[in-house]
């Protein structure tokens, strides 16, 4: 990745990134919001839902050990997994405290990428919630009081700019517009405005619309399933056991019995259930 970053080929090393986890390859690996594009070093996957607009309606995959549950109130042990890679989930959180606390309470380190906070201003998305940048080794969260936080500044660049902002220049420098961060033991941060509420209704959108990728994003797609396979750590998955890993969401006990078709906390009593091989475990009210 860094030499193809060296001579000027961003693009391609940015497509190299998601084959990149700096872990030991005993290490138990769990990615949140894994959606439809899973890392390949990721052991276990955890996403909020089956089918969603916030990942443009791509199809969940589950291809190795999987559980529907959400990062504010995960379903696993403390410090269960040695490295949590979340990748394009943290924006969708209106709770990033709940959030960044519970990757550290279930991990010993992990990968943080997001939009930087200066694209989310000028091209924002109507699920995201959050604004991040770095500054000094530090997250710099701002939370959103509306999916657009400055509608002037967006109507301007849309008028103008966003073709050759979007088209060219966020395509070849893919690096100058993400936040890529990594930590160990904790994960430094701050929250400017954590007074503001980002609970609200995002607002609705066209449904997609038919066709298929293009030739060369069907090509990039192949290589990139190709890669995965190779890299994955499919023969220890098959065999990795999840109940060891889980604790309950709504009582946070360790103790939890599985069976077929659920998974029952020893602590409070509440029965997840299993559909399709994979456990549902939400907090109580919440799915």
């Amino acid at each position: 990745m860094r030499f193809f970053r060296a001579i000027g080929l961003e693009p391609v090393a940015w497509a190299l990134r998601r084959l990149h986890c700096p872990v030991p390859t005993a290490a138990l690996v769990l990615e949140v919001g894994s959606g439809g594009n899973p890392y390949a070093r990721a052991n276990v996957l955890l996403d909020a839902y089956e089918d969603t607009r916030q990942r443009h309606w791509a199809p969940l995959i589950v291809d190795r050990p999987a559980v529907l549950g959400f990062v504010e109130r995960l379903p696993f042990r403390n410090k269960a997994f040695d490295f949590v890679i979340a990748s394009h989930v943290l924006e969708h959180s209106a709770h990033p405290e709940r959030f960044l606390g519970e990757l550290q309470r279930v991990a010993k380190a992990g990968y943080i990428e997001v939009p930087d906070a200066f694209m989310e201003r000028i091209n924002p998305y109507r699920d995201h919630r959050l604004e991040i940048t770095v500054r000094d080794g530090r997250l710099v969260i701002r939370k959103k009081r509306g999916w657009k936080e400055d509608p002037a500044v967006v109507e301007l660049y849309e008028h103008e700019a966003k073709p050759l902002v979007a088209r060219r220049l966020i395509p070849r420098h893919p690096f100058a517009f993400h936040v890529r961060y990594y930590w160990q033991d904790r994960i430094d941060y701050v929250v400017v405005n954590p007074e503001d509420d980002a609970t609200w209704p995002a607002p609705e959108s066209e449904p997609p619309t038919a066709g298929g990728p293009s030739l060369r994003g069907s090509i990039g797609g192949a290589v990139l399933r190709l890669a995965r396979r190779m890299l994955s750590h499919a023969k220890r998955n098959r065999t990795l056991s999840l109940a060891p890993l889980l604790a309950c969401p709504d009582c946070r006990s360790p103790g939890m019995d599985a069976t077929p078709d659920e998974v029952r906390c020893a602590g409070c009593g509440r029965r997840y259930p299993i559909q399709q091989g994979v456990p549902r475990m939400y907090p109580e009210g919440l799915s």
